[in-house]
């Protein structure tokens, strides 16, 4: 004889089941691919060996809540700020506008605001950023993030922010500011 609530149990079961598993994609595609200012457990980091980038020597992290893979890009960002002749503080100014802009990834897509910017910076496809390939290579488009950068009249006494807005344009001029504390958190620990 058939059970009357097998149905019922298995339905219940592929719903609660179907649910869990939609509500875990759902939160993995909505959580926040880079730490925000505002989260406070830090990420596990892969145990890795420390890479060198340029003189700069990477450690597994995390620094301010990022991982080596993202440190990497810190760095050819201070690498480029370097080659301008550019100090600790600056330098902190471009990647405080990475972390803002793609969480220090190098992506290969853009938003609703830009959906043809590209790279760590989510430089726009506008003739201003080079070629794609120039706005996916991190050390050349943070080279051309600080180009921009100090062609600014008195850059050197804007805000932080102000200054990334200055250069990047987002709709928001303070968007960068919570970012400005893990920036200078990274340069200071990969300048040692």
């Amino acid at each position: 004889m058939r059970n009357p609530l097998v149905p019922i149990v298995v339905g219940v079961c592929l719903t609660v089941g179907l649910g869990g598993g939609l509500y875990g994609a759902s939160q993995l595609l909505t959580s926040p691919l880079s730490p925000t200012p505002t989260q406070s457990a830090a990420p596990v980091c892969p145990h890795v060996a420390p890479v060198t980038v340029g003189t700069i020597i990477v450690p597994a992290g995390p620094i301010a809540g990022y991982c080596q893979d993202r440190l990497v890009n810190a760095a050819h960002i201070i690498n480029a700020a370097r080659s301008f002749g550019i100090g600790t503080h600056t330098q902190a100014i471009g990647v405080m506008t990475a972390m803002g802009e793609s969480g220090l990834r190098d992506l290969s897509y853009g938003d609703a605001a830009g959906v043809d910017s590209r790279g760590l910076f989510q430089q726009r496809a506008n003739g201003a950023w080079g070629s794609l390939t120039d706005r996916m290579d991190p050390y050349i488009s943070a080279t051309n993030f600080f180009a921009a950068l100090v062609r600014i009249p008195n850059w050197k006494t804007l805000t932080p922010t102000g200054a990334a807005h200055a250069v990047q344009a987002n709709q928001d001029p303070n968007f960068y500011t919570p970012y400005w504390d893990g920036a200078q958190a990274i340069v200071s620990a990969l300048s040692k």
